[in-house]
């Protein structure tokens, strides 16, 4: 049985490889092993060791942390989600896509953006 913090590691692997536009393959290859290997942490059923860790984090150029915030706020809120959104928002490809897509827009546009899709929300 996989453990949350081992499924929660794995979301964030994916989501990060997935921000930066990288495939499992050429994860794989930065880090000096198969692409099963990363498969296999990404959805938790295979946990990642430290020191592997410390390779992807170096890989995906984020802090090693950066694969356990929001862990505390996973836990707190247990099963509950919102309706309209997916339970597992990292693991959403849609979603990603659109953040990947919000942060090319140049800075001035995405704060008009931003306002835009707050005020809609806010109407809906």
């Amino acid at each position: 049985m996989t453990h949350p913090v081992d499924v929660h590691v794995g979301k964030r692997v994916r989501h990060r490889r997935w921000l930066v536009g990288m495939t499992q393959q050429q994860l794989a290859e930065r880090v000096g092993i198969k692409f099963q290997q990363i498969q296999k942490y990404e959805t938790g059923a295979n946990r990642v060791s430290a020191s592997r860790l410390w390779d992807i984090a170096d890989a995906l150029e984020v802090p090693v942390s950066f694969f356990f915030e929001g862990i505390e706020n996973e836990q707190e809120a247990g099963t509950e989600t919102l309706s309209a959104m997916p339970a597992d928002i990292l693991g959403d490809k849609e979603a990603l896509d659109l953040v990947r897509s919000y942060y090319a827009i140049p800075e001035n546009q995405r704060r008009r953006l931003f306002e835009l899709a707050r005020v809609l929300s806010d109407v809906a």
